[in-house]
């Protein structure tokens, strides 16, 4: 079996997806969330997301929902693409001016969707480019004018966040977080420039806000997890939209790996003439460096398994396998990763008495699942040749 390992930024897009639709210039629109660009950075494009049409749209941007109510590929794509993206450029620092600003942020921070009147420049037409990353939205055309036209609620809780000019971002994340905000309401928080230090506050890109939050989170469990008893050697498995994650747990001190293997070589078009996978780690200690190339889905998995962790009031290591199936045949965002492998954690575990026994599970299993030799993967394991020298939890 042929496998090579790839980054991030080498892997294949996705086939545009061609959809037939005709969208207005002038519109009455419900706008469930924002949108920041990074191209131009520091100017950048800002805009809101939100179909030809009112009511409330909140379901539009909801993984949560999406995850609880096991909303197909399709179904979250047919709603993503009807999405006219509204949009101006701006200066990533120039928050505190201009309303269209202030329609932005009060959409970021609305409780339900924002009802608007909008004038486009010119009518908007579907040009698809696939993401890895972010959820698809539709096409996009410059603003001419827009207004909300009702009265849109806050929660008091992000209001309070939100007010606080001396509160730092990081804490603002994980102070909502803890109340049962869902990521993706913080995401937004971050990137329209409402979070943090008044001096310090700026518009963040969609892309790296998505990241800023799981990642912000997740060290922050790290340091909560690193206080537990090591667990036990444990298995657990699920996913959904075309993505499965094996998660095998080591009584050990903290340590995470993630493979993402891409399946199915003809079907798949991440794939170049054999299977392909990215790889990243991190020891106790963790890293230093971005995840090149597993990118956001790193810390979206990585968050939760520490939410897992912190349930059981057990550490451990972890080696995470991510397989993409053909399933998975239009890109949706990192969330997908964070629901998938929530799906596959919430999953009763199977337990062993080994490492051998555990390690053999898996093999047995993924073969008779996918048809995938684990093996390939396991001897680049980093995790697995560390874990030799790695200290116990006593040392610390």
């Amino acid at each position: 079996m042929n496998i090579q390992r790839v980054k991030y930024k080498d892997i294949e897009q996705f086939p545009q997806i061609k959809i037939n639709k005709n969208f207005k210039q002038n519109f009455f629109g419900s706008a469930p969330a924002p949108f920041i660009g990074r191209f131009g950075y520091p100017k950048v494009n800002i805009g809101f997301l939100s179909p030809q049409f009112t009511g409330d749209t909140s379901h539009y941007d909801s993984p949560r929902l999406w995850s609880q109510g096991n909303f197909g590929i399709s179904q979250v794509a047919n709603m993503r693409y009807g999405l006219v993206n509204s949009r101006k450029q701006w200066g990533i620092k120039d928050i505190y001016q201009g309303s269209f600003l202030n329609i932005i942020q009060e959409v970021g921070m609305a409780k339900h969707s924002a009802e608007l009147e909008v004038a486009l420049n010119k009518p908007p037409k579907l040009d698809l480019k696939a993401e890895k990353e972010i959820i698809p939205w539709g096409p996009a055309s410059g603003v001419k004018t827009a207004r909300i036209t009702t009265n849109t609620k806050i929660d008091s809780r992000i209001e309070k966040v939100v007010d606080d000019i001396d509160l730092k971002a990081a804490s603002g994340i994980l102070t909502l977080y803890k109340k049962g905000f869902e990521e993706n309401s913080l995401t937004k928080l971050i990137s329209v420039g409402t979070l943090g230090l008044k001096k310090n506050r700026k518009l963040v890109p969609t892309r790296w806000s998505i990241t800023a939050v799981d990642d912000t989170i997740g060290k922050n469990l790290i340091k909560e997890v690193k206080e537990f008893k090591t667990g036990e050697y444990q298995a657990y498995f699920g996913g959904g939209w075309g993505n499965y994650y094996l998660l095998l747990f080591f009584p050990e001190v903290w340590s995470y790996e993630l493979f993402e293997t891409y399946l199915e070589l003809k079907a798949n078009p991440w794939s170049k003439g054999g299977l392909a996978y990215s790889t990243d780690y991190e020891p106790y200690t963790g890293r230093k460096t971005y995840a090149e190339e597993t990118a956001g889905g790193y810390y979206a998995a990585r968050l939760a398994i520490l939410e897992k962790m912190k349930e059981l009031k057990r550490q451990g290591a972890v080696l995470a396998l991510r397989f993409i199936t053909p399933e998975y045949n239009i890109p949706l965002g990192v969330w997908v990763c964070r629901e998938a492998s929530r799906k596959s954690i919430q999953a009763q575990p199977l337990t062993f008495a080994s490492e051998e026994l555990l390690l053999n599970y898996a093999r047995v299993f993924i073969s008779k699942k996918f048809g995938f030799n684990l093996d390939l993967l396991l001897k680049e394991s980093k995790l697995f040749k560390n874990k030799k020298n790695q200290r116990k939890l006593s040392d610390f």
